[in-house]
């Protein structure tokens, strides 16, 4: 597959970097070369959607900066991955120098579902994994990308596992970034739902493609104490048990 590199979000790279390492693994396991450029920051994401646009801008130079001259950029999160493909172009549409570079960065930057099943066209790694496992399709991913079935066809390709849907799978957790700080109330109700549903399917794992909603998910599931593990795809697909 060539040289990819690794774009790594601030949620992984602050307190879950077992998920940069299992995409990392992934993506080596279908050959691809990974590189992970050092000094790299925030996408900028948590600023523009706050409505600070300028100091989106300051991120989203740098980023563009450092990962322009890469082939191929992988990131293991949807929202992260909208920014770039999205609001980048939207960010820089008075500054055609800009505009150019993050068009063209855009263009080849790629989440890590769509990458592996569209781009590298694989939908089976050889994981394993014992389990009945339900996924949660976060809003960026599924409303913004338009990403879906492909992170369906890669769980459908574990062995082992036995998938179960859960209600209204694309229903917002209430993370939303700076939206759980903000308002709290809606943010706990709809993460106890989305809880609730995972419950409802009677999957021992929830899985997913963005680690905000995971971790909202997952702190909802521990204050429960409820029997049930999150996992990131990354780490689902990189799993051998």
């Amino acid at each position: 597959m060539g040289r990819v590199a690794l774009f790594v979000p601030c949620l992984v790279d602050a307190f879950f970097p077992e998920v940069a390492e299992a995409t990392a693994a992934v993506l080596k396991k279908i050959g691809c070369a990974v590189a992970c450029p050092k000094g790299q920051t925030c996408c900028g994401q948590p600023a523009f959607n706050a409505g600070y646009r300028s100091e989106a801008k300051v991120a989203a130079r740098r980023f563009i900066s450092l990962f322009e001259d890469q082939p191929l950029i992988v990131t293991p999160s949807g929202s992260c991955a909208a920014m770039v493909r999205h609001h980048y172009p939207e960010l820089f549409a008075k500054e055609p120098h800009w505009h150019d570079r993050a068009r063209r960065v855009a263009d080849k930057t790629h989440e890590f579902c769509q990458f592996l099943v569209d781009v590298a066209k694989v939908t089976d790694v050889g994981a394993r994994f014992r389990g009945k496992v339900t996924y949660h399709a976060s809003c960026h991913l599924l409303n913004t990308l338009g990403i879906d079935a492909q992170p369906r066809a890669l769980i459908a390709n574990v062995a082992g596992l036995e998938f179960a849907e859960m209600p209204e799978a694309g229903r917002c957790c209430g993370f939303g970034g700076t939206f759980a700080v903000k308002y709290p109330e809606i943010s706990g109700a709809l993460v106890q739902a989305k809880v609730d549903a995972i419950v409802a399917s009677g999957a021992g794992t929830v899985t997913g493609a963005d680690m905000g909603c995971l971790m909202n998910i997952g702190g909802r599931i521990s204050r429960l104490n409820l029997p049930v593990k999150v996992l990131h795809i990354a780490q689902l697909l990189a799993s051998a048990r």
